[in-house]
């Protein structure tokens, strides 16, 4: 029953953890004064590599290659580089008591760290189907990805079950990059998800519409409007059909769920204030308690591009939040003043050998350009949204990187547009004259 006291404190391992770690180090740490305390048991890393390159049967990534901060083009932190700026990376160790105005945090076994300052990077975890009460959810060879754990398990099972049935419930990100990952192991692979087409959230009918043709022409059979309503498992145990809403039953070895996540907040309910199931934030990061900040999944915070409370799951987000909450930070303890948070709303993905991004708001009216034909041997396509006679958001898929940093500046700078007619014929050439 040990207690430890630091000067800064970040709760939570992930990716959010390690930028904030290496901003801390850029702008000046002393020995002793931070830790990180995660219940994962290794440093923080990239997360997105998990649904990716980890995956891969060939050349797969491992650690400690993708550590933060490579994932932007930093340097990979390995443990050794916490030691040696004096970070106490305190892993296998899960908060399960906060008391904010004692400033305290107790652990599982009974241990207290007092913080002065503390940063809360918490993360999401995944929505379970036994969250809902599906039946047999708990049958072995069904994976959720959110840990390297996970994703440890869910490599071999893929080893164990060679050329397999594989069933994706969810037809969100996870769900694609997944099908792509266990198809590529030579899976045979369904896809089941409720929604009329895939990435509901963002894609468009013809977005999608790319994307399940292109999924279909590689072998992967989709099922839409229905839901998995239970499994059956076999005398050992492991998963052997997926029960679907419609009556259908589908054989599987394997099955991955990506049906969302859920913000990891439950530690401070009650003693900062929420909003749309985050932390309610300012543009500083700075949470409703004095000292107290949120950064990553589970920050809402002031998008001041929209004017509006946005709460955003994603890894560049995480990124850029908590390197925003360490300048703050380090600048209120030097009496200087810096810039509130002006994010640009950025997503990305990439499977088999597509890749796309897309910045901005999906609001308003979609306007489709270029070649979303999936049976062609170089697509490249893409769409604008139009709101009020600007254009907020863009989505390319095959884009070159001068074409992404095009299409990023034009949905900063959301230009007029006269004519819809003439965008559509003008495609990707309008964001170059940006």
């Amino acid at each position: 029953m040990a207690e430890k006291s630091f000067k800064y404190v970040i709760v939570g391992g992930g990716v959010s953890a390690g930028y904030a770690a290496r901003e801390f180090v850029k702008l000046g740490l002393k020995p002793g004064e931070l830790a990180i305390i995660s219940k994962e048991a290794v440093a923080p890393y990239e997360r997105p590599a998990l649904s990716k390159g980890y995956l891969f049967p060939e050349s797969p990534a491992r650690l400690p290659g993708f550590h933060v901060c490579v994932g932007s083009g930093g340097e990979r932190l390995l443990p050794e580089w916490y030691k040696e700026n004096g970070i106490e990376l305190i892993l296998s160790t899960e908060i399960v008591k906060a008391d904010l105005a004692a400033k305290a945090l107790s652990t599982s076994s009974g241990d207290t760290f007092k913080y002065q300052i503390l940063i809360i990077a918490t993360g999401s975890t995944v929505i379970r189907l036994s969250d809902f009460g599906v039946q047999g959810a708990d049958a072995k060879n069904i994976f959720y990805l959110r840990e390297v754990d996970d994703a440890d398990k869910l490599v071999e099972a893929i080893k164990a079950k060679k050329n397999g049935k594989a069933v994706i419930v969810g037809g969100g990100y996870i769900g694609l990059e997944l099908g792509a990952a266990l198809k590529i192991n030579n899976l045979d692979v369904t896809m089941v998800y409720p929604e009329p087409w895939c990435m509901p959230r963002l894609f468009t009918a013809g977005i999608a519409a790319f994307y399940e043709g292109f999924y279909k022409n590689k072998g992967i059979n989709i099922i839409k409007g229905t839901v998995a309503v239970g499994f059956t498992s076999d005398s050992n145990g492991e998963v052997k059909q997926v029960e679907l809403k419609d009556g259908r039953s589908l054989d599987a070895d394997i099955v991955v769920v990506g049906v969302g996540g859920r913000p990891l907040i439950s530690l401070f309910k009650g003693q900062v204030e929420e909003e749309k199931g985050g932390i309610k934030t300012d543009g500083f990061f700075k949470t409703s308690i004095p000292d107290v900040y949120a950064v990553g999944d589970v920050a809402t915070y002031p998008l001041k591009l929209y004017n509006e409370l946005r709460r955003v799951e994603h890894v560049d987000h995480a990124r850029k939040s908590a390197e925003q909450a360490v300048k703050v930070i380090k600048a209120k303890e030097e009496g200087n003043s810096i810039e509130e948070y002006d994010y640009l709303p950025y997503f990305y993905s990439r499977s088999f050998n597509l890749s796309w991004q897309f910045y901005g708001d999906n609001v308003g009216e979609a306007i489709l350009f270029g070649d979303n034909n999936p049976e062609s041997a170089e697509p490249k396509f893409g769409t604008y949204w139009v709101k009020d006679g600007k254009v907020v958001g863009v989505f390319l898929e095959g884009g070159t990187a001068d074409e992404y940093k095009a299409i990023a500046k034009l949905a900063r700078v959301q230009p007029s547009v006269e004519s819809l007619d003439q965008l559509a014929k003008e495609g990707l050439s309008f964001a170059s004259k940006v």
